[in-house]
């Protein structure tokens, strides 16, 4: 009996193949494909950032000149997504930016959910496991963010701040470099900075760690706050470019984006940050 049922099923999936057929060696094209059956050809340009990192991104309510949709969650709009615009436009491909947590960009990017990660993001030796870098596309110096009344404010060098609560963004070198200040009391790191400015406004931190454009964007918006620079030789040592990341292996999309960027000079992505910078939201 076993026998006779696997020759019926054969002869089905014989009779089968031969209705597919229609007598010829072509195929039936897929939908926007060709006659060759070649994969349609790609459209979109999907780009993954947290949109809670201002200047470089964040999330508004409404729309604007250089703000993205974020498909009814509002709006994306910062100095990333302007850098997204202009690859997108160069690259005659329509811009859609996902709105990810800061530590889901890099499985996002590697399980082809997105195709780049633009989002002040460092290139470091640990993300070149599983993505592949731009020259950098902004760079900057890192510094502290205090409260404006606090003695913190006139400090000049990183011994200013031994012993004191310093406070972070997860996975990023602004965590990492904390534990270069003597004797710190090195807070857990947290997911955004939002979150991290009412932790320095409520005293549980003395002061946070970020780069200038951020720290700009955020003392703009929270007027008790301020920004420590410091001198030279007296600061943290740290890598503060950022770069655009793409899925490891993709060297075709890696190219073109590294020729855009190529031509945009140092002028005009400066002038992009300051005015990313006053245009972010009050209450980011």
């Amino acid at each position: 009996m076993k026998k006779r049922v696997f020759a019926l099923a054969l002869a089905m999936v014989l009779v089968l193949a031969g209705c597919g057929s229609n007598g010829g060696d072509s195929q039936s094209p897929a939908p926007g494909g060709s006659q060759s059956g070649a994969a349609p050809e790609k459209t979109t340009f999907v780009v993954g950032m947290e949109c809670n990192y201002a200047p470089f991104n964040w999330t508004q309510v409404e729309a604007g000149e250089t703000a993205v949709s974020l498909g009814g969650a509002g709006y994306a709009d910062g100095y990333d997504v302007v850098m997204a615009q202009t690859i997108a436009k160069a690259l005659g491909l329509t811009l859609e930016i996902k709105k990810i947590e800061w530590t889901g960009l890099e499985p996002a990017l590697s399980s082809g959910e997105i195709d780049a990660i633009i989002a002040g993001m460092t290139d470091i030796p640990e993300r070149r496991e599983g993505a592949d870098f731009t020259k950098p596309y902004y760079e900057s110096e890192m510094v502290c963010i205090v409260r404006a009344g606090d003695p913190l404010a006139a400090a000049a060098s990183l011994e200013d701040f031994t012993g004191k609560k310093v406070l972070g963004q997860l996975n990023t070198t602004y965590d990492e470099v904390i534990d270069q200040i003597p004797e710190v009391q090195h807070l857990t790191p947290m997911q955004s900075y939002p979150l991290m400015v009412v932790a320095l406004q409520q005293k549980e931190a003395d002061a946070l760690t970020a780069e200038l454009p951020v720290a700009e964007g955020m003392v703009a918006s929270n007027p008790d706050l301020a920004i420590v620079r410091f001198a030279e030789g007296k600061g943290f040592q740290a890598d503060t470019t950022v770069s655009v990341a793409v899925r490891k292996g993709n060297t075709d999309l890696l190219e073109k984006i590294q020729g855009v960027l190529d031509t945009i000079d140092a002028d005009t992505r400066n002038q992009w940050m300051r005015d990313a910078v006053e245009r972010q939201p009050a209450n980011d």
